[in-house]
């Protein structure tokens, strides 16, 4: 279960547990990094007044060591009392009015960050919507889950807080060095002396963390594949099944144990070097004094006490900035990661001047010439060509592979043909909007999939308007109905995760259901009977017959049940149309047909077509 490489949308291989890396051409790390400037542009009145709330936060700053300087040079050694306290209380003030400023500064950028964060999340979520089926299919779930969640959330801390903390530290970093500057240059001078150093000395525990970091990411990703494989419903069934379960178990301790060693390395990195640099911090103001009581230098005490509480303030934000580059990096590594899903091509699109089909018509389906490949593959259909007239039912069989699913998938327009077309009613598919389409075409899938949420809910997915009139009438349709009313809870009984608190071909009725309530007039039936037994297979093939009534219906044929009763079949070899006619006489033909009819006649319990 360890997770694998998988690759992007554009073929480029990628693990999810190495640590995000920046491209190396220099144009597209600065049009990532406009595209990160044009993120913040609706909120650029916000941003002003963060701005704005900072350098009056510095600006107060700059205030107090003078009056500071006033208390020592003046109110104390001339004993004026009334000097003291509106000294004191002017400090009292500055303190008050810096910390209601310090929330609003919090608050507006908190509030400016979430919207960013709201608008990437959503933008991602919208293009990935948008993105046809192929991408889906050779892409993992959990590495898009990743990209959503974690690339998009990595970057929350530097939206949200670490840009503002930048700019407010490195303005009261200069307010504090200009302040400094203005009490006595010389002082200044000798209390700045050694911040090259640091900031030499902080760069360097910052590489090492950086390294230390990247194995944090990657024992991270394994323990995070671990848990979502082996803690779903699936993984928990193959695990218990196969008796692995202390192995796993074994396996996450072990990953779990690293990324201990790993966390305490990475917070004990460098730690004798920032301890130096908090020693000699903690020393200066003794150094200063020292430097003040030479007779070279006249300064005054009020000077000195002034300059030394600027001095200590130096630290914190001198601190944040050497330090905050790491974090910096690494978000700008996944905003490109980010970006990058943005900018994968939507290779189905809805034409300028797409139509509207008309609502609840009856039309028939042609194939005109199909051929279709998947990506590096060989062709899928070759040239296929077919008539089903509206409101006659169409099965398709053939071999695993033959091309049958791709066919269906192809009228519904999940896929784009490369050649020829399909069309409804003679309208090219791809001349209709995708609401159109979707309105006029309904998939039963042969992967039933049901979200973790209520019967009602996940039948109503497929028209949320439903009564619960017209939601039970679909269920006794697709003869489902008996059961969920059997339930403690009825339609509001939560399926569990992928639907798992139901057997396959309970699901399979489940998802029947949803698109009888959907009512298309073009009914795609992807082996929609595969996972029923022959009793159950029975009932719900009436329902689909009756359902099927005045529609065009295409079924993807997995019994023979299925078949014998179709207008007519379409037998597919190799992506190639070989056969086609009724089930009588296609039989008497002695061809294609009649060869899978024969073996699924000796294996009758194997599935051939």
């Amino acid at each position: 279960m360890r997770p694998r490489s998988d690759q992007d949308g554009r073929g480029r291989a990628f693990d999810p547990g190495e640590a995000p890396e920046r491209p190396a051409d220099p144009a597209v790390r600065r049009a990532n990094l406009e595209r990160v400037a044009r993120l913040f542009r609706p909120y650029r009145g916000r941003l002003g007044a963060v701005l704005g709330l900072i350098f009056c936060s510095a600006a107060l700053g700059m205030v107090s060591p003078f009056l500071v300087r006033d208390v020592f040079d003046r109110a104390l050694p001339d004993g004026d009392t009334r000097r003291l306290n509106l000294l004191v209380g002017g400090m009292i003030a500055i303190a008050i009015a810096t910390g209601v400023l310090g929330v609003a500064q919090t608050w507006l950028s908190n509030v400016v960050g979430q919207r960013v964060m709201h608008d990437l999340r959503s933008a991602v979520y919208r293009h990935l919507q948008r993105l046809s089926l192929a991408f889906f299919t050779r892409t993992r779930t959990g590495e898009i889950q990743s990209r959503i969640a974690n690339d998009i959330g990595g970057v929350q801390n530097v939206v949200t807080s670490t840009a503002s903390s930048i700019v407010a530290n490195v303005t009261t970093v200069l307010a504090t060095v200009v302040a400094m500057l203005l009490l006595d240059w010389r002082l200044a001078l000798f209390s700045l002396a050694l911040l090259p150093l640091f900031v030499f000395l902080t760069r360097r525990v910052g590489r090492e963390r950086r390294r230390i970091t990247t194995s944090r990411q990657r024992t991270l990703a394994d323990m995070s594949s671990l848990v979502e494989e082996s803690l779903s419903v699936s993984g928990i069934l193959l695990g218990k099944t196969m008796g692995r379960a202390g192995e796993l178990t074994g396996r996450f301790e072990r990953d779990s144990s690293q990324l201990a060693a790993l966390e305490v390395r990475q917070r004990m990195a460098g730690r004798w070097m920032m301890a130096s640099i908090q020693t000699t911090f903690a020393i200066m103001p003794a150094a200063v004094y020292w430097f003040a009581g030479q007779s070279f230098v006249d300064v005054s005490l009020g000077t000195v006490v002034a300059l030394t509480t600027l001095q200590t303030r130096l630290f914190f934000p001198v601190g944040q900035l050497l330090s905050v580059q790491i974090d910096v990096q690494t978000s700008l590594a996944l905003f490109d990661r980010i970006f990058e899903y943005l900018e994968l091509p939507v290779d189905i699109e809805e034409r300028p001047r797409a139509r509207e089909f008309p609502a609840r018509r009856v039309a028939d389906v042609r194939l005109d010439g199909v051929w279709f490949r998947y990506a590096g593959a060989d062709w899928t259909l070759a040239d296929v060509a077919a008539e089903i007239p509206a409101g006659t039912r169409t099965a398709v069989v053939g071999e695993t592979g033959s091309g049958k699913t791709t066919l269906g998938y192809l009228v519904a327009r999940l896929y784009d043909v490369e050649r020829g077309s399909v069309s409804i009613g003679g309208v090219d598919v791809r001349d209709l909007t995708f609401a159109s389409l979707a309105e006029t075409v309904g998939v039963v899938s042969q992967e039933t999939y049901l979200f973790h949420a209520t019967i009602r809910d996940n039948l109503r997915f497929a028209r949320p308007a439903a009564t619960d009139e017209q939601i039970e009438a679909a269920a006794r349709a697709a003869r489902i109905h008996e059961l969920i009313a059997g339930l403690d809870e009825g339609y509001d009984t939560v399926v569990g995760e992928r639907g798992y608190r139901f057997s396959g071909g309970e699901k399979q009725r489940i998802a029947i259901a949803r698109t009888i309530l959907r009512n298309p007039p073009v009914l795609v039936l992807d082996e929609a009977t595969s996972a029923l037994d022959t009793e159950t297979e029975r009932a719900v093939q009436e329902a689909l017959d009756s359902l099927a009534q005045g529609r065009t219906t295409i079924a993807i044929a997995h019994r023979l049940s299925t078949v014998r009763s179709a207008d007519q079949i379409l037998v597919l070899d190799r992506g190639r149309l070989v056969e086609r006619g009724r089930h009588g006489d296609l039989l008497a033909l002695g061809g294609r047909y009649a060869a899978l009819v024969a073996r699924d006649a000796d294996l009758p319990s194997v599935a051939v077509m």
